[in-house]
């Protein structure tokens, strides 16, 4: 079985929300978020990072989300929530899959990053401005790529949906402006979908 190392707000959920939309068994495995266990020899075989979140699937042993996300479209997903190898709808599942976390997350990790090293009167203004204007450009790109469609491929709900979703729920808290109107109800949309629901219900009761 698909095992998660995760802890609630970590890139996990992603991996958690695919499970939950292609019905397949999983488990999720809670872990010290502290920074003595990251960094311990121990969590070191798992994520030599010493970040979250890591997956096994038997012996593959991975701790990137968003390759974690293609293994099991490829293995387990039977040719749900992602288009068809080499034709251009793929190409742009890829383009949106790999936006989310490689362009739209790093300015909001830079964010969260920038503060925990420099919390309250030694942050540097400067520094966080320059991230959310990334976060923004980013914002207005999605909104968009959103033009009359209600997924980020038109009509078809795909893992590249989730992949964003989760970028959009982690940019909530580091965006000083609402939503575009495209996003926004794009954001609605994909919130309100029982596997993301449940997702989140998994997670919280595994913390």
């Amino acid at each position: 079985m698909i095992k998660i190392y995760h802890t609630k707000g970590t890139r996990g959920l992603r991996v958690i929300w695919l499970c939950e939309e292609l019905n397949i068994d999983y488990q999720i495995q809670k872990v010290d978020f502290s920074k003595e266990f990251r960094f311990s020899r121990e969590w070191l075989k798992i994520n030599p990072l010493g970040k979250l979140p890591s997956m096994q699937d038997g012996d593959v042993l991975l701790f990137e989300s968003c390759a974690m996300m293609q293994y099991i479209l490829d293995k387990y997903g039977e040719g749900r929530l992602q288009p068809l190898a080499g034709t251009p709808n793929y190409a742009y599942f890829l383009q949106w899959l790999w936006f989310s976390e490689a362009t739209f997350a790093r300015p909001i990790g830079e964010i969260v990053n920038h503060r925990r090293e420099f919390p309250d009167e030694q942050e540097i203004p400067e520094v966080v401005r320059e991230m959310q204007s990334r976060i923004y450009k980013c914002l207005d790109a999605l909104n968009e790529a959103l033009r009359g469609k209600e997924f980020i491929l038109g009509e078809d709900f795909t893992a590249a949906d989730i992949s964003l979703g989760y970028s959009l729920l982690i940019a909530q808290n580091r965006n000083k402006k609402d939503f575009p109107e495209r996003v926004a109800n794009y954001w609605s949309n994909l919130s309100s979908r029982s596997a993301f629901i449940s997702a989140r219900s998994r997670e919280k009761s595994n913390n």
